[in-house]
C-alpha cells in the first residue's frame, strides 16, 4: 500500500465505552435545543463584541435591580450567562473531537480508496485468465460511464 494516513483499530470494548459516554452526554445535555432554520436566521445573535456588552449589562443590572421592570427576570439572565460560560469550554472540546473524527474518517476513506485502486490495478494486469474476470468486471462498474445524454437544441 502506497498510502497509510491512519491506522485505527477500535475494539468492541472501546466502542461500547464510547457509546456509553455519548449516551451520558445526551442525557446530561437533554436541555439543549434544536433551532429551526428560520429561527437561526431571525434570532438576535451575540458576537465577541456583543458578549462584552452583555457581561457588562448583567453586571450593571445586578448592581442596580431597582431600575428594572417588575416582570424583568434578572435571575434568568444570570442563569443564561452562567450556562453560556459552562457550555463554552465543553463545546470547544467536543468541536475539536468532532473535527478529529471527521479528519480520521476522511483519512480512512482515502486510505481505502487508494488501496482499492492499487488492488484493482493489480487485478487488471495480473488477474487475466485467473478466474477473476467476473470480480474484475464487478469492480469496473465504478469506472464505467453510460451513454451521455445529448442536450436537445431548442428551436429559436
Amino acid at each position: 500500500m502506497s498510502q497509510n494516513l491512519i491506522s485505527l483499530q477500535l475494539s468492541a470494548a472501546d466502542l461500547t465505552a464510547v457509546d456509553a459516554a455519548l449516551k451520558t452526554l445526551e442525557e446530561k445535555f437533554a436541555g439543549l435545543i434544536d433551532l429551526s432554520i428560520e429561527q437561526r436566521s431571525t434570532i438576535t445573535k451575540m458576537g465577541d463584541k456583543s458578549e462584552a456588552f452583555c457581561r457588562k449589562a448583567v453586571e450593571v443590572l445586578s448592581n442596580n435591580p431597582g431600575v428594572l421592570a417588575v416582570n424583568y427576570n434578572l435571575a434568568e439572565v444570570k442563569r443564561d450567562l452562567a450556562a453560556f460560560d459552562a457550555l463554552r469550554p465543553r463545546l470547544l472540546r467536543v468541536g475539536k473531537l468532532y473535527e478529529k473524527m471527521q479528519d480520521s474518517q476522511m483519512a480512512l476513506g482515502s486510505d481505502l480508496m487508494t488501496a482499492s485502486l492499487e488492488g484493482y490495478a493489480f487485478l487488471k494486469v495480473a488477474g487475466k485468465g485467473e478466474a477473476l474476470d467476473t470480480a474484475r468486471a464487478a469492480l469496473s462498474v465504478r469506472f464505467s460511464r453510460g451513454p451521455r445524454k445529448k442536450v436537445e437544441e431548442t428551436a429559436q
